[in-house]
């Protein structure tokens, strides 16, 4: 009776919550207290605690999790595994045990074949352990890198994120910031004004605003936590729980709206929201954007055809007319091999000018950048559907998903363009010379002629579908039932890549 009761105490001991006074600290915060947010994620009653009377070796004071939640639980019905740093505990700092307890449920998810979400609220390493909490957040690293591309992993950044701790959720497939509370920095504000004299606040330095569109560390912002925890859930509607196991299919919600066709215009250089081709193509409110403030000229994110979940990639005309940059090339390949581990298959809409040109985009890389979403493509063996709204010229064309990279069925509306260049740069390089030796009241009618002569034999998509660059020339009101024929004909595709180790993709 004494041993029971002695586990009674020790239990109600570690449930207990933490002093009242840093429980109200964070609720000043606009943040959640660790056993809270569980609650409020979880399914009801679905939580199953692992290592609840953990403690540390290195403490004077014996405390029980040694700040940090771990077990298993279910999100609408589906298994997860589940941490979350409890920052009333030690500020939530990771030391030997607390990364162990990590360590544990990565190591049983991988086993099971669920997602691993982590709900991030820690001040960094445990000073007071040294080394030892170094050798903890390697052992978490570890696996991040080890057990990527098996199952999902996912970060909720609800607080600070500091210093080596970073990497952790920088190895996940996805990372969720809520706005004034989210940090994540490798250096902090007070060491950066110490030996760079230079002035910031956590917010400027690593806070939503900087992480949402600037570095493009965060795929998803949001403004409260309830909200990440609703945007967790419906993304893990659309992801399958590991690489073996396909996303659930569900009955098709698609009301018939604006055509696609209507919403692109007619004149190649005028700007249109490619997102809103994207709706009238998907079903019903189930396209999920990803890194929705980041490389705004590319769009990419998860959404139901006809019930199957796709990834999308799709030029963007709205934001620097659809060219593809350095960030634009590594937004959509790390989006494109998520895809690939998890046999998602992968719908390109392509309406890009080319690269975008300029002295920063060649001395910061576009061709390492540009390289790495080629890469992707190629290496993909996930069924590939490509589909030419208006244009695709030079290399830009190749990398948007082309036949040569491995692209199952490519398609293109009757009047898009398809060629090397464009008829005015095409013009000026094959007939300048010429050009320039006419009288100077003769060029424009003879740039517009030559202009026209060059639009008839190379501007239009039946070159391509001649030599079979393009399987079909689509009618633009039946996009959406062309793309579902082509993902129930691909959708038991099976491509082995030649033997080897690993590649090498261009960092």
């Amino acid at each position: 009776m004494t041993n029971k009761q002695s586990w009674k105490q020790k239990k109600n001991i570690a449930l207990a919550p933490a002093d009242e006074k840093r429980i109200e600290r964070q609720k000043k915060l606009g943040k959640g207290i660790a056993r809270q947010r569980i609650t409020d994620l979880l399914d009801p009653e679905s939580f199953q605690e692992i290592d609840l009377f953990a403690t540390s070796q290195f403490l004077k004071q014996k405390i029980y999790t040694d700040g940090v939640i771990t077990g298993f639980g279910t999100i609408g019905g589906e298994k997860v595994a589940l941490y979350a740093q409890d920052f009333t505990i030690k500020g939530g700092s990771l030391g030997k045990r607390h990364a162990e307890k990590i360590c544990k449920i990565m190591d049983m998810a991988a086993k099971i074949g669920c997602p691993i979400i982590g709900l991030i609220d820690s001040g960094g390493a445990r000073i007071d352990e040294g080394i030892h909490a170094l050798s903890g957040y390697s052992s978490v690293f570890m696996r991040n890198v080890r057990y990527s591309g098996v199952v999902p992993q996912i970060s909720l950044i609800l607080g600070p994120c500091a210093g080596g701790a970073a990497y952790s959720p920088a190895l996940t497939d996805f990372i969720f910031m809520t706005k004034e509370i989210s940090n994540m920095f490798i250096t902090g504000p007070q060491v950066i004004k110490q030996v760079l004299h230079q002035d910031i606040d956590k917010e400027g330095l690593g806070g939503t605003g900087v992480h949402g569109s600037k570095s493009g560390v965060a795929h998803v912002i949001t403004q409260t936590e309830h909200e990440a925890f609703e945007k967790l859930k419906e993304l893990l509607k659309l992801l399958p729980e590991n690489y073996l196991n396909n996303t659930q299919n569900t009955p098709p919600t698609y009301k018939e709206g604006k055509c696609a066709s209507t919403i692109v215009p007619a004149n190649k250089n005028q700007a249109y929201d490619i997102k809103k081709v994207i709706q009238s193509l998907c079903d019903t409110q189930s396209f999920f954007e990803i890194h929705a403030s980041f490389a705004q000229n590319i769009v990419v994110g998860f959404a139901r055809l006809d019930g199957r979940t796709v990834g999308i990639v799709a030029n963007q005309p709205l934001f620097k007319a659809g060219t593809i940059d350095i960030e634009a090339s590594s937004k959509a390949a790390r989006f494109i091999r998520f895809c690939d581990s998890f046999d998602i298959p992968i719908v390109s809409l392509v309406d890009v000018p080319g690269f975008l040109p300029g002295v920063n985009q060649e001395h910061n890389g576009i061709i390492r950048h540009g390289a790495k979403l080629l890469y992707a493509y190629a290496e993909a063996t996930v069924p590939k559907i490509t589909l030419i709204l208006r244009k695709a010229f030079g290399g830009a064309y190749i990398v948007m998903g082309s036949k040569e990279l491995g692209a199952d069925f490519n398609f293109s509306w009757p009047d898009a363009h398809i060629a090397v260049l464009g008829a005015n740069a095409a013009v000026t390089i094959l007939h300048g010379r010429k050009l320039a030796l006419e009288a100077e009241d003769n060029q424009a009618p003879l740039r517009k002629s030559l202009e026209e002569e060059y639009a008839q034999e190379f501007l239009h998509p039946f070159v391509a579908a001649e030599h079979g660059y393009i399987d079909a020339i689509i009618e633009p009101s039946k996009t959406r039932e062309h793309l579902i024929k082509a993902l129930e004909i691909t959708v038991n595709k099976v491509e082995d890549l030649p033997k080897k180790k690993h590649g090498n993709i261009p960092l």
